[in-house]
């Protein structure tokens, strides 16, 4: 694959001319469909927007196409989640660095010291970092300060989408601690495919188990499926949850383990993880994601 991939960037080299030249406005492309959102609300109508995920898609095990490595090399300027979420990009990523193309990883700008550590993971930390808001807020204003480096006539237009948009990830903030507070502390406890929440839980007080570990790239076997049912019955959780971007076979075994020793837990809904919505509903957009993520879990749980 990554013979592969180098191929196709070097096709694209020679192949693609410098399509900024084209509108005028800023390229600019993204991985995830928080990043892509987020990107959208600061540049607007500034700046052109590429996507490389769509809803429903696995950054952990996403790897890139033809049309992907035009994109890339296209681009003015990228944006990343980084701490090695997007793993079978970094090839690419690598190859674009060569090529001096400008790339922005937002998490890798986060305090390593807050963060939290994974073994899963290259970086060493839990990529899943936009499950606290305050860490989307960083995003923020990495991305802003990003688009005004590059687009410096525009500066004050992306700073100010950027504070009307930190207000909103504030109200959000404020939202979640008031609907969470409805929850009993002891019925905190939130079990899903895998470990994606552990900031949630860090920053909202939850519990977080996942069955298959901090990424999809790993395989929940029986002993797992088994230990977490005894979790499950022992602290009596009432509900535990599938992922848009994660097959629901893994927590469906787990339901049916819990059945087969004479107890009960329902599937609570299915919560969005790795990826957004469907582009063009509410939880296609990061905001609407959040809410409906933490009004199933809490609804679900009391």
């Amino acid at each position: 694959m990554k013979k592969i991939v180098l191929i196709l960037v070097a096709i694209s080299i020679l192949g693609c001319k410098d399509s900024s030249e084209e509108s005028g406005k800023l390229k600019v492309v993204t991985t995830t469909t928080m990043i892509t959102d987020l990107v959208k609300n600061i540049g607007g109508d500034q700046i052109e927007v590429q996507g490389l995920m769509g809803a429903g898609v696995d950054p952990h095990l996403y790897k890139a196409s033809e049309g992907d490595v035009t994109k890339l090399y296209n681009a003015d300027i990228i944006f990343y989640n980084g701490l090695h979420l997007e793993g079978k990009l970094v090839d690419v990523f690598e190859k674009m660095e060569r090529q001096e193309k400008r790339q922005v990883p937002l998490a890798e700008a986060l305090d390593k010291n807050e963060l939290i550590g994974s073994d899963y993971f290259a970086s060493s930390f839990d990529p899943h970092v936009w499950f606290d808001i305050s860490y989307f807020k960083q995003f923020a204003l990495g991305v802003s300060n990003a688009l005004s480096e590059e687009d410096p006539e525009n500066a004050a237009y992306y700073k100010e989408n950027t504070k009307n948009y930190i207000a909103e990830l504030s109200k959000l903030e404020s939202e979640t601690l008031a609907t969470i507070a409805a929850l009993p502390e002891e019925k905190r406890i939130l079990v899903t495919a895998h470990d994606a929440f552990n900031y949630f839980g860090k920053a909202y007080g939850f519990n977080v188990v996942g069955l298959q570990g901090l990424s999809t790239a790993t395989e929940a076997g029986v002993q797992d499926v088994q230990r977490l049912s005894d979790f499950i019955i022992e602290n009596e959780v009432k509900a535990i949850f599938v992922e848009s971007s994660v097959p629901r076979r893994t927590i469906e075994a787990l339901q049916q383990a819990v059945l087969a020793k004479g107890h009960e837990v329902v599937i609570g809904g299915s919560l969005y993880s790795d990826a957004l919505g469907n582009s063009g509903t509410v939880e296609g957009t990061y905001l609407g994601m959040f809410r409906y993520n933490v009004n199933t879990i809490v609804e679900a749980l009391k």
